[in-house]
């Protein structure tokens, strides 16, 4: 399973800006598909995550804001970040379950700054 991030950027406070995850495997063969986030020297936190059942879930720091879906003809995992705040400055990873087992897709950088 290979799983590709894209789409990080310096925005100003207030903007926008979506996240994708590009797979090898189809969505629908994943239990869950997830985002994080990590700054130097804290732990890894997860941001948002959907189930293959159509749940999703989000961080509190982020719940209204950001948006969690997937496109099954794209095979591609999105992050739709709004009203960005410059706490939300970090690098974003995506990981997918799969066989029981966790993969990851190199990290992204987003930096929310005027």
């Amino acid at each position: 399973v290979q799983l590709q991030a894209s789409g990080g950027g310096l925005v100003q406070p207030g903007g926008s800006l979506r996240l994708s995850c590009a797979t090898s495997r189809s969505i629908f063969s994943f239990n869950s598909m997830g985002w994080y986030r990590q700054t130097p020297g804290k732990q890894r936190e997860l941001v948002a995550i959907t189930r293959s059942v159509g749940t999703a879930s989000y961080a509190d720091s982020v719940q209204g804001r950001f948006t969690i879906s997937r496109d099954s003809a794209k095979n591609t995992l999105y992050l739709q970040m709004n009203d960005l705040k410059p706490q939300d400055t970090a690098v974003y990873s995506c990981n997918a379950l799969y066989g029981g087992k966790l993969f990851w897709g190199q990290g992204t950088q987003v930096t929310v700054s005027s």
